[in-house]
């Protein structure tokens, strides 16, 4: 069973048809939130930035949200396929101490996260920072209004007011949170952000590890962020929660493609747009985009016939070998994807790539 599937916009559908895909042709390279799902990605992961793109002389744009912002910040270490695998082992390991029955506190998920981002990344920040071809973007939400700092009564009534407003258009959610992105200073991302109120800031030492936690920080799971060095006073969360899939105007490049690992086919905008299916349809935004993605029938054959997820820590409650032997073999599975992706490189004609709907 084919495990991989390729979607593509009609420009990049184009390229792919008539001359296939180097490491040159590749721009940039998003990386969506999702949590656990992402796990799914490894593999690819790991041949993408070990050895693929490792060919590559120019500028690769590696914009980041949630688990994304963790993955990409990876692929800027030395050894990146090292780092990766690192990285599969400490989120399938985590573990946090709650009461029986009840949620771990959000304080204590933030301390312990936090914690593994300073073990991987205190004392290489200038490691990432100064990689001599990936640019690293990391998108957190910046709250205003009620959600300008965390609080038992604000942080519910202003994501309520974030939800309603967004079901009448994503702009209007930015009168509630605002996309920030910590962005490399030695090179602008070269995608138009008019779509959604966006500030830009400086990535520096100082803020690496803050604005990566900030955007893993799923409201109510983790603790808000407050105050990340060099960017304006307030509370950051998730940067899911503007851009849960990163769907920007990657058509308003000036060159190249964009290549999309991902564990879905569809590039959805916000966290809060999951439920608002139309919403989900390919734009004009994604013509030089390429989407790497599973096909259902091989996530049917992993276990529970589906991808991981955060559901799993529900599931499998405080059986941890349980959790941790499903995951284990959901990565180890994905390893098809990064073999297929691989041979269709030598023998395109392996897989055809599909438009992206």
């Amino acid at each position: 069973m084919q495990a991989l599937q390729i979607h593509a916009g009609p420009r990049a559908l184009r390229h792919l048809r008539e001359r296939g895909l180097r490491p040159a042709d590749i721009r940039a390279v998003p990386a969506a939130a999702g949590g656990p799902k992402g796990l799914i990605l490894n593999p690819l992961d790991r041949f993408l930035f070990g050895h693929w793109l490792a060919g590559s002389a120019h500028s690769v744009h590696l914009l980041g949200a949630s688990i994304g912002a963790w993955r990409m910040a990876t692929a800027c270490l030395a050894d990146p396929d090292a780092a990766f695998a690192q990285m599969a082992e400490d989120y399938i390991a985590q573990t946090y101490e709650h009461e029986p029955g009840k949620a771990p506190k959000a304080s204590h998920v933030s301390e312990v996260f936090g914690a593994k981002l300073a073990e991987r990344f205190a004392g290489r920040e200038a490691e990432v920072l100064a990689h001599p071809r990936y640019r690293l973007h990391v998108f957190t939400s910046r709250g205003r209004h009620l959600l300008r700092r965390e609080g038992r009564l604000r942080t519910p009534l202003g994501y309520l007011g974030a939800f309603a407003t967004n079901a009448l258009s994503r702009k209007a959610m930015g009168g509630w949170l605002e996309r920030v992105i910590f962005s490399d200073a030695r090179e602008a991302l070269p995608v138009h952000l008019r779509d959604f109120r966006t500030h830009v800031v400086p990535l520096a030492a100082n803020n690496l590890q803050p604005s990566i936690l900030a955007s893993c920080s799923i409201p109510f799971w983790l603790q808000a962020v407050h105050d990340i060095p060099g960017a304006p006073a307030g509370a950051y969360w998730d940067g899911g929660i503007t851009d849960y899939h990163l769907h920007l105007n990657y058509a308003s490049m000036d060159e190249g493609l964009v290549l999309y690992p991902h564990f879905q086919k569809t590039v959805i905008p916000g966290w809060l747009d999951k439920a608002l299916r139309h919403r989900h349809r390919a734009t004009a935004h994604l013509d030089n985009m390429i989407v790497l993605s599973p096909r259902a029938e091989w996530i049917a054959t992993l276990p529970n016939a589906k991808l991981p997820d955060r559901g799993d820590f529900q599931r499998y409650g405080d059986d941890l070998p349980a959790r941790i032997a499903a995951w284990s073999r959901a990565v180890a599975e994905s390893a098809r994807l990064a073999d297929e992706f691989a041979q269709w490189l030598e023998q395109p004609g392996r897989i055809e790539p599909q438009p992206l709907a």
